[in-house]
């Protein structure tokens, strides 16, 4: 396979990710994946993201004969809790309090697939964690926030790109991944299995 030049599939309807390979010239087709994202009782936040990512990249690889899909999956954890994507304002109020003070850790999980039929043939997996801590947020900040639309389709209720990035003090890690993949993460796997991205 060394040496092969591929376009990526991105099993993703997050325009985000797409945007952040694209920003690093590494051109993608998407192809979001329709699959139940719910967490299983008990299940830990790093394997429920490995699980998911794979489910995504493994849906869109069956209908898409001998092409490369990635599947990816980011989740915000407090204290071994998981804060998926608000519903309302209410509960992204509540994610901000939880968030609020203290550090937390985005998890992302990517699966590279080979589709050969089903279930397609894993070429790579991994998971990348990035420790992000917020300043104490008042009242105020916290409804303000939450009044604006940027909380509503993002892991955890906020975006480090945009109008929280007044609220983050530290971060630890890869920054792409907080925003929704690990671009270095994903070249890497990609270079690995010998891919030349287009």
């Amino acid at each position: 396979m060394t040496g092969h030049c591929v376009r990526l599939i991105l099993a993703s309807a997050s325009p985000r990710r797409a945007e952040l390979l694209r920003t690093a010239g590494i051109e993608v087709e998407v192809r979001p994946a329709d699959v139940d994202e719910s967490v299983r009782s008990g299940e830990a936040p790093e394997p429920y993201a490995s699980r998911v990512a794979l489910a995504k990249a493994r849906a869109i690889s069956q209908h898409l004969p001998d092409r490369f899909v990635l599947g990816a999956d980011t989740v915000v954890v407090v204290d071994d809790r998981i804060l998926g994507k608000p519903t309302d304002s209410a509960e992204a109020r509540q994610m901000l309090r939880l968030l609020s003070g203290r550090p937390h850790t985005v998890i992302t999980a990517v699966a590279l697939i080979r589709s050969t039929g089903l279930p397609g043939e894993i070429l790579d997996a991994r998971v990348e964690r990035t420790t992000v801590e917020f300043a104490t947020l008042s009242n105020e900040d916290i409804d303000w926030y939450a009044a604006t639309s940027e909380p509503m389709d993002k892991a955890g209720g906020y975006a480090i790109q945009g109008l929280a990035s007044r609220f983050v003090t530290r971060i630890e890690g890869s920054y792409s991944n907080v925003v929704g993949l690990p671009v270095s993460l994903v070249y890497g796997m990609c270079k690995n299995a010998g891919l030349l991205l287009s």
